[in-house]
């Protein structure tokens, strides 16, 4: 059985300020003698863009997710969108966008830490683009998104806010594969798309630094067995795979294997 890698989604925030060009040498200039000296016309500051609201949905693709700023106009959220926002907040001092949107993400879809682990839905956070920044926008968002797979976003379909807490939309937002771990065609897609197999549990792990292959493999082999065991329904012949976590996946916060069990 080979590692599968999994997808980590989670946008990277950039703070960067704006320079703007070196002001003209007065000395450098043509000039005339005897002219009048030109008044300069103030300039009008930049107006900012208005701060995102809660709540607002938008039309992303995977690409966009993984962007740091936000540059996609929202969208009515009775139509199709891939993206809620579910807080916003300012980058004033001490500001901790990663850390604050993980935390209020929890609160938002609901279910326990294992409902969530299992679960194809993932928090990402965007920040002004480098000009809104530079006209003195502040905030910071964060978005709900489904992964439908590698590379692409699912629809999101239902009332979001405490969906992990629902068993319908659980399970449409739970992880599935069209393979098992291992196998040609195994990836992470969400189930309300075709599959064949399902993350069923979690294998965690409390160690600080990565263990190392060996152990992160043999460590959930027992677990997995008996999580399809628990799939199978009491049946005496069954199948039941396990994903262990790969080292940049703990690197990236990813502490625990994945048990996989086909669907009946």
């Amino acid at each position: 059985m080979s590692r599968a890698l999994g997808l980590v989604l989670a946008a990277a925030l950039l703070l960067g300020g704006c320079t703007g060009d070196d002001p003209a040498d007065p000395g450098s200039g043509p000039t005339e003698s005897g002219s009048p000296t030109d008044t300069a016309s103030p300039t009008a500051s930049p107006t900012p863009p208005p701060q995102p609201r809660d709540r607002s949905c938008y039309r992303l693709d995977h690409a966009d997710a993984l962007a740091p700023t936000a540059a996609v106009d929202s969208v009515p959220c009775t139509g199709r969108h891939t993206a809620m926002t579910y807080a916003v907040g300012d980058l004033g001092a001490g500001a901790d966008p990663a850390r604050t949107c993980t935390q209020r993400f929890a609160t938002f879809v609901g279910g326990t830490p294992e409902d969530r682990r299992l679960s194809m839905l993932r928090p990402v956070w965007f920040t002004p683009t480098e000009d809104d920044l530079a006209a003195g926008a502040s905030w910071y968002r964060c978005d709900a998104v489904a992964l439908a797979g590698p590379d692409r976003l699912a629809p999101l379909t239902g009332r979001l806010k405490g969906a992990l807490d629902r068993e319908q939309q659980r399970d449409r937002y739970a992880m599935c594969s069209p393979a098992s771990p291992g196998a040609p065609g195994f990836e992470r897609v969400v189930c309300s798309g075709r599959h064949d197999w399902r993350a069923v549990a979690t294998v965690p792990f409390t160690a600080e630094r990565y263990p190392g292959l060996a152990k992160v493999r043999s460590g959930g082999e027992e677990p997995c067995q008996d999580a399809g065991a628990d799939a199978a329904g009491g049946a005496l012949d069954y199948e039941w795979g396990y994903e262990w976590p790969t080292a940049d996946q703990w690197r990236a916060g990813q502490r625990y294997g994945i048990c996989w069990a086909p669907v009946s």
